[in-house]
């Protein structure tokens, strides 16, 4: 079955629905923080630019939102692409 969001499948632009993508959706249905954490993180490590960017910043945003302990080096990940500041 795949994962659902607003009841429709979300499938990417060739229609299909990826692992990572479905996973994602599951975690967001579930309210796994934790999982989403990794999951995102997983995203950053297998995407460049401004795609790991994003993941990261999501995955720093719910780590810092369940005080998971990986929060410092992901924000010290974000600042070493640029994405954060020092300050």
């Amino acid at each position: 079955m795949l994962p659902r969001l607003g009841g429709i499948a979300c499938r990417g632009m060739d229609g299909v629905v990826s692992d990572l993508d479905g996973a994602l959706l599951a975690a967001h249905a579930a309210g796994d923080k934790a999982a989403l954490v990794e999951l995102y993180v997983h995203a950053a490590d297998t995407h460049p630019g401004d795609a790991a960017r994003f993941f990261l910043t999501h995955a720093y945003i719910f780590a810092l939102d369940i005080g998971d302990a990986r929060a410092p080096s992901l924000r010290a990940r974000l600042v070493a692409l640029g994405a954060e500041t020092e300050c």
